[in-house]
């Protein structure tokens, strides 16, 4: 009787295993599948680092004008009488570095043309007729190269636009051209010229503006910004006609207010990774029996 159980007992374990086994291998090919591996980090490529272009153009003005006499001294009476200088274009382009959210730099480089610079003086006895005064009539081209370092506080982004101050100082490179020097009254027939003129001289800028980020990479300016660009002389003024004695002039204070249209383009930028080609998952491995 014992043994008959024994065996009923077997039997009944090899048909639970003979009917289980199958299942449990089915369950083992339908485990998920491991996760995928991590993306590895987006790439920074250029940094910060942006080109920029600008052009513009600024109502320029000068302050006093002197007059150095290399022989002999001013004659009595004599007096500035108007000066003017005409607007300037300018165009010009650099490379710069932005530091975080809130500041960026760069250094540019533009040239300012146009400027045509016309000013008067007399002298002698004051008097109501024409002709007892003698008056000379000046005109000079001015032409500026201008290098600068600049810096920019951004005071944050609204709806893309963002609203910025700013500073620079560099070198004016300048080209003091055409003098020439023409008599009028009392002075009649005097006519003088100098040869052009080369110097350099400080630089400064304050400015302001607002930048729109079209693009990640791609912001627009406008922006105001005044410029001074320090003293101007000329060369030695040679009379013809009459002996002036030679004479050289100085114009302080070139300054400018300029308006200025720009773009940065942001070189960097984050580059996500290359993402693996998909591969479609084995289908469940099926035992057959």
């Amino acid at each position: 009787m014992r043994r008959t159980k024994l065996s009923a007992l077997a039997r009944s374990i090899t048909l639970f295993a003979s009917v289980a086994a199958p299942c449990l291998a089915q369950a083992a090919d339908l485990l998920p599948p491991l996760p995928p591996e991590p993306l590895p980090p987006p790439v920074e490529i250029g940094g910060g680092w942006y080109l920029r272009g600008d052009v513009g153009v600024g109502a320029a003005s000068v302050g006093a004008i002197s007059t150095t006499v290399l022989k002999g001294s001013l004659p009595d009476g004599y007096r500035y009488d108007q000066k003017a200088i005409e607007s300037q274009f300018f165009a010009g382009g650099g490379v710069g570095y932005q530091f975080g959210a809130y500041f960026h730099g760069d250094i540019t480089a533009e040239y300012r043309g146009g400027g045509k610079l016309t000013f008067q003086d007399s002298y002698g006895a004051d008097c109501r007729s024409d002709g007892c005064r003698g008056v000379n009539a000046y005109q000079a081209n001015l032409a500026s190269v201008v290098v600068m370092a600049n810096g920019y506080i951004d005071l944050g982004t609204w709806y893309g636009v963002t609203p910025f101050v700013g500073g620079g100082v560099g070198t004016a490179f300048h080209d003091f051209s055409g003098f020439n020097d023409r008599g009028f009254g009392n002075a009649t027939g005097g006519y003088g010229f100098a040869k052009d003129k080369h110097s350099n001289t400080l630089a400064w800028a304050a400015m302001a503006g607002l930048a729109y980020s079209v693009t990640p990479n791609l912001k627009l300016e406008l922006g105001y910004r005044y410029l001074n660009l320090g003293d101007v002389r000329s060369g030695v003024v040679n009379c013809i006609n009459q002996d002036c004695g030679g004479a050289v002039y100085k114009v302080k204070e070139v300054t400018s207010h300029d308006v200025r249209i720009g773009m940065r383009w942001l070189l960097g930028g984050i580059v996500a990774p290359a993402v693996a080609e998909y591969q479609p998952e084995p289908a469940p491995l099926v035992r057959k029996y």
